[in-house]
């Protein structure tokens, strides 16, 4: 790709002056046909966000990381810690369908799905426009003196922002404690729970800050998904690009005259109006190449070819296309590296669900209790000590539970509980138990038992544990 003669915005991020202060970002408001998909997208998101902690199915919220009681709940399958083998196996696919993704279509999921993009563009962005106005507005009010004007605009704006921050605070607390947590607390009234209003308050504050003042450094600064790209990308990658062969020309790009034959002039399509960088929300000129600021918002595709149709030109000077597609009209295709990520992503994907599918209702722990070995008892008995945990990851009873050994005959004896007990929904039951065998049964010092765990008449789960003798019985 042909470079820019002038280098150096790549010295600094867009939105910093020579001075080393905050360049504050004005973007005009966007509007065309990508905008138009980009809302509905976004809106359908929104309710999607706000609506998961609030559905349940079988009982069990729809979404929720309650990190403190480490329970989890994911598409209404309740998971826990003992299932963390899960969670790093679709942290693995997440990783690498990111890459994937990155690899073949760039930073669109900043530009269409981030959380962040969504928030700050179709949300505080639009009240902001609807407040102060478009970019030409904004800058006015912004160096208007702090008349009544200024100060009713500013404090009805920073109010919506605030009330809008809380509302996402409450939401993101849904998440982590529960939503019917969440109403009981909001029902018994703030002052009752301060456990969970201080970190409600630190959210509002935290998500205030991000979206009034912070907004688009968040993408620039904090965010290591723009690092990432710069190893992923390549120039088979479909990024927003500005079609630099068709802008330029031989003689680079001029003012728009009417009547003037351009092209026998040698000038490029591209008419210098500067939209594609009034519109950008980070601030940026998409005509210097891919940079790291860009989050493919497409708002300069919309602009761009809103004044193409203008000036009566072919729209697409900027559109989503690789850097081989406009130096060598090369068509999109998967790479082998598109492709190895493909073959590893499904293969993991396929041992996730294998293991969804043979994943237990119930999870059975027992295990020797800490220093203790054989008992000898009258009868030729051997007895071994053990603790038991069973866990239940359904939102029902599970009543009647009961052990019994596989293969060997011998009993299992309960420590403080019933031969029969019950284990609570989304809770566990643990305790201690005795396994007793005649020493005719066993064949070795180390002897591995099965041990089935029964719900009336129903096996729902198996372990094993190592039974222990005197050496004598080998």
């Amino acid at each position: 790709m042909e470079t820019p003669e002038n280098e150096s915005f790549r010295d600094s991020i867009g939105t910093l002056t020579d001075e080393g202060k905050r360049a504050w970002v004005y973007p005009k408001k966007p509007s065309g046909r990508y905008y138009e998909k980009r809302k509905i997208v976004s809106y359908v998101l929104l309710a999607f966000l706000f609506a998961a902690p609030f559905i349940k199915i079988n009982g069990n919220q729809f979404l929720m990381f309650n990190i403190l009681e480490r329970r989890y709940n994911i598409f209404g399958l309740p998971f826990w810690p003992q299932d963390f083998y899960l969670f790093v196996i679709s942290m693995l696919i997440g990783v690498i369908f990111i890459a994937l993704f990155t690899v073949g279509f760039g930073r669109i999921f900043c530009g269409w799905i981030c959380p962040q993009t969504i928030f700050m563009e179709m949300v505080f962005r639009r009240i902001e426009y609807w407040i102060d106005g478009d970019r030409n507005k904004q800058r006015k009010l912004d160096r208007q003196k702090w008349d009544a004007e200024k100060i009713r605009k500013r404090v009805f704006k920073w109010f919506i922002f605030l009330v809008i921050s809380f509302l996402i605070a409450n939401i993101f607390l849904a998440y982590l404690i529960g939503s019917d947590k969440l109403i009981k607390y909001i029902t018994a009234g703030p002052f009752e729970n301060l456990g969970t209003l201080f970190p409600l308050i630190i959210f509002t504050a935290v998500f205030y800050f991000v979206f009034a003042w912070f907004r688009e450094q968040v993408c620039i600064i904090a965010c290591p998904y723009g690092r990432l790209q710069g190893v992923l990308l390549d120039n088979k990658s479909i990024v927003v690009a500005y079609d630099h062969k068709r802008g330029e020309g031989e003689n680079g790009r001029k003012k728009y005259r009417k009547n003037e034959d351009r092209e026998a002039l040698g000038h490029g399509d591209c008419i210098d109006c500067f939209q594609c960088v009034h519109v950008c929300p980070t601030g940026i000129d998409i005509r210097n190449g891919t940079q790291l600021e860009c989050v493919n918002c497409t708002a300069c595709i919309d602009e761009c070819d809103h004044i193409m149709e203008s000036i009566n030109l072919p729209k697409g000077l900027i559109r989503y296309a690789s850097e081989n597609e406009i130096e060598k009209k090369e068509k999109f295709k998967l790479t082998a590296r598109m492709k190895g990520y493909i073959a590893v992503l499904s293969i993991l994907t396929g041992l996730l669900i294998g293991m969804l599918l043979l994943r237990n209702d119930v999870e059975a722990r027992v295990l020797r209790l800490p220093g203790q070995l054989y008992e000898h008892k009258e009868g030729n008995i051997i007895s071994n000590v053990f603790t038991y945990k069973l866990v239940n990851k359904t939102t029902r009873e599970i009543k009647n539970i009961s052990f019994k050994l596989r293969k060997y005959q011998g009993e299992i004896i309960l420590v403080s509980a019933k031969d029969d007990f019950v284990v609570p929904e989304q809770g566990l039951a643990e305790g201690t138990l005795f396994i007793e065998i005649d020493k005719s049964e066993l064949v070795s010092d180390k002897n591995k038992l099965t041990i089935d765990v029964y719900s009336g008449d129903d096996l729902i789960e198996t372990t094993t544990v190592n039974f222990l003798a005197p050496r004598s019985y080998n």
